[in-house]
């Protein structure tokens, strides 16, 4: 196994055990308190809806720095360039039963497969990077709700709520309003940065 895709395998079991650990309240608990130490002060000093707005916006910073330096996207556009033109040309072919250009496509066909594969691995490490770096937040952010539950947010669409409520199906308010914040700066910052889709 070559040290790349090693890599990837490590990367996507640290994102595992980051995402399980979640489910363990102890764990959550103790890496809350550990966070409250570093952002109670910023608590104290601004409305937790505004806090949330400044962590999201770290969150779409550092996740689209990490994936800019982590993800070469100019390879991820030419292979899903090939694999288009590979598509159509493979449709063609069956349309026309044109046997013999179907065979040469088959053989073809495992080298763009692996290609893709090769390109979904590399996206396993900057999600365990972003992750580290993320679900100690989000484990801050359920340790202060459960001491401030009822603090208010003005959401759009949805008018006045305490950032505990289910306002979404079973989606509290403040996770909302964390996505929403965070989708907002991520957008702006692979624009700015030219960094492409996922």
């Amino acid at each position: 196994m070559n040290t790349k895709k090693f890599g990837g395998f490590i990367a996507l079991g640290v994102a595992m055990l980051m995402i399980l650990s979640y489910s363990i309240a102890p764990i959550r608990a103790a890496v809350g308190a550990a966070m409250d130490v570093l952002f109670s002060p910023l608590a104290e000093l601004m409305p937790f809806y505004i806090l949330i707005i400044l962590l999201s916006t770290a969150t779409g910073l550092y996740s689209s720095l990490i994936q800019k330096y982590t993800i070469d996207y100019e390879r991820m556009q030419e292979v899903q360039e090939r694999m288009k033109i590979f598509q159509k040309e493979f449709r063609e072919a069956q349309l026309s039963q044109d046997e013999k250009k179907i065979k040469k496509l088959e053989a073809k066909r495992d080298k763009m497969m692996k290609e893709q594969l090769e390109m979904s691995q590399q996206q396993f490490t900057p999600m365990a990077y972003i992750l580290i770096l993320t679900v100690p937040i989000f484990f801050w952010l359920l340790f202060r709700l459960a001491i401030t539950p009822d603090a208010p947010i003005v959401m759009p669409f949805f008018g006045l709520h305490t950032l505990s409520d289910a306002i979404l199906g079973p989606v509290p308010a403040w996770i909302l309003w964390y996505m929403i914040c965070s989708l907002t700066i991520s957008q702006v910052v692979r624009k700015a940065l030219n960094i492409g889709g996922i």
